[in-house]
């Protein structure tokens, strides 16, 4: 017989064995597995000048779905209560995402939860179908928008959550006449900071709601001064809810284990080498989030290290992720075609949008959150890249200006063409200096811990669900 291992070798393995079980099965998960949560977790990266294309997969595996004790949630009072949530369309956009985890944190207690979507495509849709499932399998009921069983539903739930401003249209389109029987009990959980959303046809309710759920302070005085401005029209009682990190998502990011296996995997597959420094930015490819502008300042930042012949710096890299392959949109062609023009195809990376961020947040080091114009209406990126002690480069707009603190988590810089210049030296600024990123990193990662977990969330959506309920007791009292 071989030789056995002694006792301390034998305890220090199954400490090791039951430190790293979690990332086991996240590894194992790297197969395409879809619906495995609540969507497959791939993308394909690529450089620009297409020599080189990887499929790279990581999944989170899915925990049993164990109901947390009613007396020590903040949402227990919601066991048993029948709860509508309206969404304008089922995607991997922010909103969609949003109100799915409201449905599974109701489900946690033992709410009665049902789900439809306003606008589904014609046909079948991969992705509609992957989180249809996925709601399904956690216990939430998914039926037509425009069914009996929708109207039904509505005039027999005790809430109505009407998220985004779009699924307004869901209310004259399906309820009809019985619309002022259901306002009394809508909260309207409002995500938009874009002027084309303050028309009559999808906010007309909106005063006559039970309330308005809006995720930052930014948003919520901007919805307050545009309804009255352009409408004429006064919003209703308004609650601004800060989001929060999911538990999943902070067990990636403290496990350490974990995040060096992704991110050398990430870096692998882009072909970006383990001393280079990835700034990396992560919303879905549009002109409002500034991904044109970000590029150029990276350029930008390029051609002020070269200048410097003092600075001594790694190889710069840069990775879009949001990108969306098939469509090739008209922008995201202008953003190919500025990188090929000054030759960045080797520093410049595209990768297709997904719903999992944690390999790409392991892989980067500093977080660029460039959103144009009145910004985000919070930007849970920037949160979720605090989590893993990423330093943000952010636009001194909407949301992000209530999660960065400004030189202590990260640096900001004014939106529009004015804030490419300072963006590309707080570029260099972060590049040049691994003390700042990491102490902006760790200071990020404490205001996360202090402001921005899912129980900080869910006691923030409780205290609003408790009121707008009681509005909608006493109304069907007096109405009675």
């Amino acid at each position: 017989m071989g030789k056995q291992p002694s006792s301390s070798t034998s305890v220090w393995v199954t400490m090791q064995k039951k430190k790293r079980w979690p990332l086991m099965i996240l590894l194992v998960l790297s197969i395409s597995t879809v619906g495995m949560i609540l969507v497959r977790s791939a993308f394909d990266s690529c450089s620009v000048g297409g020599n080189r294309c990887g499929r790279f997969v990581v999944e989170k595996a899915e925990s049993s779905d164990v109901k947390i004790r009613s007396a020590k949630n903040p949402l227990g009072f919601m066991k048993s209560k029948l709860v509508l949530l309206v969404s304008h369309e089922l995607s991997l956009s922010g909103g969609p995402l949003l109100l799915m985890e409201l449905a599974f944190l109701l489900r946690g207690v033992g709410a009665e939860v049902v789900w439809t979507t306003n606008q589904k495509p014609v046909e079948s849709d991969e992705v509609v179908n992957v989180l249809e499932h996925k709601m399904l399998d956690r216990g939430v009921k998914v039926i037509s928008a425009k069914s009996q069983k929708a109207i039904d539903t509505a005039l027999k739930s005790d809430l109505v959550v009407l998220n985004t401003a779009v699924a307004g249209k869901w209310l004259d389109a399906v309820l009809k006449d019985n619309v002022p029987n259901v306002l009394p009990k809508i909260l309207w959980w409002i995500h938009e900071m874009r002027g084309h959303y303050f028309k009559a046809d999808l906010v007309k309710h909106l005063p006559f709601v039970a309330g308005a759920m809006i995720d930052s302070h930014a948003t919520a005085e901007y919805w307050k001064n545009r309804t009255h401005d352009r409408l004429g029209i006064k919003m209703p009682k308004t609650y601004v809810v800060h989001l929060g990190n999911s538990k999943e998502l902070m067990e990636v990011a403290e496990d350490s284990f974990a995040k060096k296996v992704l991110r050398e995997q990430v870096r692998e597959s882009l072909g970006v080498q383990s001393d280079d420094i990835l700034f990396g930015i992560i919303n879905s490819v549009s002109r409002g989030k500034g991904q044109d502008l970000f590029l150029r300042a990276f350029h930008e930042s390029l051609e002020i290290i070269k200048e410097t012949k003092k600075l001594q710096v790694p190889t710069m890299h840069a990775v879009v992720v949001g990108s969306d392959m098939s469509a090739q949109t008209k922008f995201e062609t202008e953003l190919r075609r500025f990188v090929q023009e000054n030759q960045l195809q080797k520093v410049v990376h595209f990768v297709n949008k997904t719903m999992k961020v944690a390999p790409y947040l392991a892989a980067i080091d500093v977080l660029v959150q460039n959103s144009q114009a009145r910004g985000e209406c919070f930007g849970r990126i920037t949160i979720e890249a605090m989590a893993f002690k990423l330093p943000v480069l952010g636009t001194a707009a909407g949301g992000t200006m209530e999660i960065v603190v400004n030189r202590t988590t990260g640096l900001l810089h004014k939106a529009g063409k004015d804030g490419v210049l300072p963006l590309a030296r707080n570029i260099v600024k972060l590049a040049t200096n691994v003390e700042m990123r990491t102490t902006m990193g760790k200071k990020g990662y404490e205001r996360v811990k202090e402001m921005f977990l899912e129980h900080h969330m869910s006691h923030r959506i409780a205290s609003v669900l408790r009121e707008v309920l009681q509005h909608a007791k006493v109304h069907s009292r007096t109405t009675k």
